[in-house]
């Protein structure tokens, strides 16, 4: 009973001290920073290039995009710092920078954990190492899709489709309930007027992804039950490339004489690399620099010296045999993707962003979400499976939840690996997007014979994409003059605003499809 009420103090204990107070400012400080840049994104007055830089910290995005595109963007050239400082001092993104490994840190569920709980075998470590494999491998066939496991992207997709509209729904549903009462009526408005657009939209954001995001992020911090930071542990790609190029770190943690095995160390390490079997040693690939064994030492065993060298290899370490296995692996299952049904011929309604069309731009887009975030109209969606495996969770025009906005290019602007290319307003006026086509048998006017001119007065081409046609009509023993839409298909640039405030309940009767005579229906 004594030696497990002891383990459960380890266990809810975590030292302090002038170290782990610095650390935790710093993240805190990035994770604030990261949120910032999240909330500004919607603001056109701060420069695209500035607000993309966490995605373009990102060594494993830049990685990637390199092999599949053979191109290395002078943007990406800032995810050489993040190397360059895990060359100098290991894992140090993952213990004081990542704002997902700080999220994980604040919501670590210590109290929930039973104290007697085996962790996940060791060898689970070399999890992160197959999935970063199969994504590099991957990305040289030209298949980025496996990026949707990228720290950086899930953190941010969970902001921007599900935390975030969440939040302006509580936030929203406040407001109407203070509003009500009358000494508050006042303060609220003067709350709203200062809150949007600045931190939450001033139109309802939805998300046919919100819930699926939410689970997800919501799974790999309840994995903090079976051990702390068990995504960083056994399952971040992008740990397990950070932990590769820290078998030559400079910086590493040394157990000196100092150290009497009191075993304070493993109990708080974060990651459970220190072994007592091995004399407290821990494996630099996988310390994450947190200094939290440094606090901990009442005796000054542990130091962190710069040492030339290379850490041993353990046995959960990529090997050759494993990396054969994952390229036949990565390479079947690309191969099998594009021998499905749906790569013979595009979806109808798969629509891309302004000049991301036909522009190999599955290959070249890494799923980081920055363009969903910042489109105003809640056009651009993560792409579901009905637009194919190849490309779940890339950007899509969906015109009934949003459209193109006519007068804005901040996907251009924003997208850190210019998948989608960054125009000039008036070539962004003059990308094909799609074409529209309207379906007599659902439209109003040439259905129902009813007046309904919505499309053509929302249609934002100067010389109006559509256009009315009058026509004489019959009825009730009377004529009357009705005005029937028609589509300038030389004019149309598929934008979708026709699409998205067509009146008709349920599917719209004007649709955009994608330009090409594949796959249209009428």
């Amino acid at each position: 009973m004594a030696h497990n009420s002891t383990k459960q103090t380890y266990q809810a204990w975590r030292p302090s001290g002038a170290w782990i107070t610095v650390r935790k400012a710093v993240q805190y400080l990035a994770l604030v920073i990261f949120i910032l840049f999240f909330v500004l994104s919607r603001q056109r007055s701060v420069n695209g290039d500035i607000l993309n830089i966490p995605m373009r910290l990102d060594p494993l995005l830049t990685i990637a995009h390199l092999f599949s595109n053979r191109i290395f963007l002078v943007g990406s050239a800032l995810s050489l710092l993040t190397l360059l400082l895990t060359l100098v001092f290991g894992r140090a993104w993952c213990g004081w920078l990542c704002p997902l490994g700080t999220v994980l840190d604040l919501i670590s569920l210590d109290r929930w954990r039973v104290p007697d709980a085996n962790p996940p075998r060791e060898s689970w470590r070399s999890v992160k190492y197959y999935l970063l494999l199969t994504i590099l491998f991957a990305a040289l066939l030209g298949n980025l899709t496996l990026l949707i496991f990228d720290p950086l992207t899930i953190l941010y997709r969970t902001l921007s489709a599900s935390i975030w509209p969440a939040l302006d729904q509580i936030v929203t549903a406040l407001e109407r309930a203070l509003y009500q009462v009358p000494f508050l009526s006042n303060t609220v408005v003067s709350f709203d007027t200062w809150v949007r657009p600045v931190i939450l939209p001033t139109e309802p954001v939805y998300n046919r992804n919100a819930l699926v995001f939410a689970v997800v992020f919501l799974g790999i911090i309840t994995l903090n039950l079976a051990a702390p930071r068990f995504w960083c542990r056994y399952l971040c790609p992008l740990g397990g490339l950070l932990g590769l190029f820290s078998k030559v770190a400079l910086v590493r943690r040394e157990v000196i004489e100092g150290c009497k095995g009191c075993q304070l160390c493993t109990q708080v390490c974060p990651t459970g690399t220190i072994n007592p079997d091995l004399d407290y040693s821990s494996d630099s690939s996988e310390c994450t620099m947190c200094l939290d064994c440094l606090e901990a030492c009442p005796r000054g065993g542990v130091a962190f010296k710069a040492r030339m060298g290379r850490s041993a290899w353990r046995e959960y370490d990529p090997g050759r045999r494993h990396a054969i296995a994952t390229l036949g692996t990565a390479a079947a299952g690309v191969a099998l993707l594009r021998s499905l049904p749906e790569f013979t011929r595009e979806p109808p309604h798969l629509l891309r962003p302004p000049g991301a069309q036909g522009n190999d731009f599955l290959s070249k887009c890494v799923r980081c979400g920055e363009c969903v975030r910042v489109c105003p109209s809640n056009a651009l969606q993560p792409a579901q499976l009905e637009y194919g495996s190849d490309g779940v969770w890339s950007p899509a025009i969906v015109p009934r939840l949003g459209y193109c906005d006519y007068s804005c290019r901040a996907c251009g602007q924003i997208c850190p690996v210019e998948a989608i290319p960054a125009l000039t307003l008036e070539d962004k006026r003059l990308q094909v997007i799609g074409k529209a086509y309207i379906d007599k048998n659902r439209c109003i006017a040439w259905g129902d014979n009813q007046e309904c001119i919505v499309c053509e007065e929302m249609c934002p081409i100067p010389d109006k994409a559509i256009r009315l046609e009058e026509k004489q009509i019959t009825s009730g023993g009377s004529t009357v003059q009705i005005q029937l839409p028609y589509v300038e298909r030389d004019l149309c640039i598929g934008c979708g605003i026709c699409e998205n405030k067509c009146p008709v309940n349920g599917e719209a009767a004007i649709r955009v499809y994608i330009p090409g005579d594949a796959g249209l229906p009428f």
